[in-house]
């Protein structure tokens, strides 16, 4: 199996991990209730998607 010759350059390195860092999920609000949920999924909250029912709604 090859090894390094050399050690990598600490500029290398952070160039490498530039594009690691997380992103915070994106939501959409739900036209029906206003809520916030994940976009191309039916609402928790009033079970709507697509302006029909898909889910059973969960009572509070």
């Amino acid at each position: 199996m090859p090894n390094p010759k050399r050690r990598h350059s600490k500029a290398r390195t952070s160039k490498r991990r530039s594009h690691d860092a997380l992103t915070a999920i994106t939501l959409s609000e739900c036209p029906n209730c206003h809520e916030r949920k994940l976009p191309h999924r039916a609402c928790p909250k009033c079970g709507i998607y697509k302006g029909r029912e898909v889910l059973e709604a969960k009572e509070a």
